[in-house]
């Protein structure tokens, strides 16, 4: 019961003076259970106590009579002595057997208090096992005389709770609160015994967390470095440590951290590849990649760095589009501008300024007025403030050029020559860094092609003229006159191509009786001068080619025409070799001369020839037969019949199969039967 009392939130310990034991204990009584003040004060009224009684004085107006003497008997005095001794008996078992009162500690007067009060008022604050009720115990029982009887047990007891303090500084450090763990050690008196385990304890800590500590650092740099392999090696290693916190809140903390890392650096290596590209819609796709990487992961400040990057990227072309007066271009970049880039008035600015030079697109004068006082509305704090200025810059000066382009194209619009020149010069006024210096360049170009087509026509048509009476002459004077317009002038090229027709009627007219001739002299069959005559044709000619091809199939008809007369004349002697080569030749024929069909015929009649030869051969000398006929050549018609022949006289020459003599005596045996099927058949 004692122990569920509940204990003040802070006693005041102070030395006192040693009052006796008994004194203690009474005051512990009177003052801690009144409920049995009553209960104790009744039971010492039970106690007999002795009385002490005075006779009265005699009256004076009494008369005196004589005193009558009153006395006890020895029995009576027995029975006193008997009720005296046993009343006090029972009063000292009754005290001996009655339980003292329980202490209310929170109400002792501490100066008084006795040890043994002390020491139990400070167990009962030191079984609620918390540090600051552990600490007032060893302040209740500590500030006890270093000389004191009871000093080894409250020596015990201080170090007994010393422990206690430290184990749960010991749960701090294991749930990773080293602060709050060293806090408590350091809580303890200095000047207790067990003050010596509070020093080991706290260096133990710091150094168990020193180490701790730097291994997870290690994992951290490799983690920034996106070393996972290693990074997991160096949280294992914290699995070893001796400390709940690290081992396992710390360690699942740092793979998380690395599985974390390395999903988001994958992620990341394919937002780089996307931003790489310089397309708006892979930009923005990097962008909501890097987005996806919460601030808990190792690349979060890269990816940060990696939204930053893209914004300048599609800021840069979005400017880009700027420059160009792409303001569609312009409008689709600021509308996608995602808020992590963190650009707000930048992609104000861009709208603002995509909806001028839409304005000014159409290049009328009120037009970029408008758009000129709507570029003004940028102040000098806007991010876009200089691109605004250069724009309102180049539509102030497109305004005066607009000017010029209208007032040149006013006299132009005659078609003069004079007045096209004017119109050149108005327009060359245009300096070559206004915007529409293209424009004007591009007007003085078409209008220096009239002039040039009005200079030069009269040249043209006078040549087409000429060229008209078809014949050479004519076509030359017309060519002449054409080649008077110069290079780089707007009917040159016209000019040029007529020249070129022209000059390919002249040659065609010119060479026409050469081919015509070889033509002549090749259907006579005389070969040679036709060739001769289609030669005159030289080369970069109109028929030039025509030409080549006619003398090509007539040079190709004479060798064949050489080569199968070689044939003829190397065959004239007859004999093998002559035959041969008179095949060999006549094989040479090319495949396109006329005379290919006699050369073929020729040598098949020759190759029959060498087969009868080789035949008539056979009758003296079958080895020079087959000699004979091995020089057939393949391809023609005796070749297979000779290859038949050759394979009949081989054999013929064989050697025959050598006959087995069979011994003479009784011992020969007859010969076998042959098998059934190497029978002679019956012609029966």
């Amino acid at each position: 019961m004692t122990k569920n009392r509940k204990m003040p939130d802070h006693w005041y310990a102070t030395r006192s003076s040693q009052p006796s034991w008994s004194q203690d204990w009474q005051h512990q009584r009177n003052a801690v259970d009144p409920h049995r003040v009553g209960h104790s004060t009744s039971h010492r009224q039970a106690t007999p106590q002795p009385v002490t009684t005075k006779p009265a004085p005699p009256s004076p107006q009494q008369p005196k009579e004589p005193k009558r003497r009153f006395t006890f008997g020895w029995a009576f005095w027995v029975v006193v002595i008997m009720v005296v001794s046993g009343g006090m008996g029972f009063a000292s078992v009754a005290l001996l057997l009655k339980l003292p009162a329980v202490p209310n500690c929170p109400s002792i007067f501490w100066p008084t208090a006795s040890a043994s009060v002390r020491i139990y008022c400070a167990q009962l604050a030191a079984n609620k096992r918390t540090t600051k009720d552990l600490l007032e115990a060893i302040a209740l029982i500590d500030a006890l005389p270093k000389d004191h009887p009871l000093r080894p047990e409250i020596n015990r007891h201080i170090e007994e709770w010393s422990v206690e303090i430290l184990a749960i500084g010991e749960e701090k450090f294991q749930a990773g609160q080293l602060e709050e763990a060293i806090e408590i050690a350091n809580r303890i008196p200095r000047d207790v015994p067990a003050f010596t385990l509070v020093k080991e304890q706290i260096k133990a800590w710091e150094t168990l967390w020193k180490k701790a500590s730097g291994i997870y650092e290690q994992a951290e740099e490799q983690l920034r470095q996106s070393n996972w392999t290693l990074a997991f090696r160096e949280a294992v290693k914290l699995t070893t440590i001796d400390n709940q916190y690290w081992a396992a809140v710390k360690y699942n903390e740092l793979v998380d951290l690395i599985q974390i890392g390395r999903d988001d650096s994958q992620k990341l290596d394919e937002a780089y590849k996307l931003s790489k590209s310089g397309r708006v819609d892979d930009i923005l796709k990097a962008i909501e990649a890097a987005e996806k990487i919460t601030p808990k992961s190792f690349a979060y400040k890269e990816a940060q760095d990696l939204i930053a990057e893209s914004g300048n990227k599609l800021l840069k072309l979005a400017t880009s589009r700027l420059e160009q007066r792409n303001w569609q271009g312009v409008l689709d970049i600021a509308n996608k501008l995602p808020a992590s880039v963190k650009l707000p008035d930048v992609k104000a600015d861009l709208i603002d300024l995509a909806n001028a030079i839409s304005l000014a697109e159409s290049g009328s004068i009120g037009d970029l007025e408008i758009a000129i006082a709507s570029a003004q509305k940028l102040g000098t704090d806007r991010p876009l403030y200089d691109e605004g200025q250069e724009l309102i810059d180049r539509w102030q000066r497109e305004i005066e050029d607009v000017a010029r382009l209208e007032r040149a194209r006013t006299f132009a619009s005659s078609g003069l020559a004079s007045d096209l020149q004017i119109a050149i010069a108005e327009a060359k006024l245009i300096p070559n860094r206004n915007p529409r210096y293209q424009e004007a360049r591009a007007e003085i170009s078409q209008w220096t092609r009239q002039i040039q087509t009005i200079e030069d026509q009269p040249y043209l048509d006078r040549a087409t003229q000429l060229a008209s009476f078809g014949g050479v002459q004519s076509l030359r004077e017309a060519i002449q006159e054409a080649r008077r317009i110069a290079p780089n002038r707007a009917l040159y090229s016209e000019a040029q191509s007529k020249i070129k027709d022209w000059t390919r009627t002249v040659q065609r007219l010119e060479d026409q009786p050469y081919l015509d001739q070889a033509r002549t002299l090749a259907n006579s069959g005389n070969l040679s001068a036709a060739i001769a005559a289609a030669e005159q044709i030289k080369s970069g000619r109109v028929l030039y080619g025509e030409a080549q091809s006619l003398v090509k199939g007539w040079k190709t008809e004479v060798l064949g025409q050489q080569r199968l007369q070689q044939a003829y004349q190397a065959a004239t002697p007859g004999t093998p070799d002559a035959i041969v080569e008179a095949i060999r030749l006549a094989r040479q024929v090319p495949s396109s001369a006329k005379v290919r069909g006699d050369a073929v015929s020729a040598v098949n009649r020759w190759s029959y020839q060498l087969l009868a030869l080789a035949q008539d051969r056979a009758a003296l000398s079958l080895t020079e037969a087959i000699r004979l006929a091995k020089m057939i050549p393949s391809g023609t018609e005796a070749y297979n019949a000779a290859q038949v022949q050759i394979q009949g006289w081989q054999k013929i020459l064989e050697p025959p199969p050598p006959l087995v003599v069979v011994p003479s005596g009784t011992d020969a045996q007859p010969p076998l039967e042959p098998p059934e099927h190497e029978l002679p058949l019956d012609n029966n």
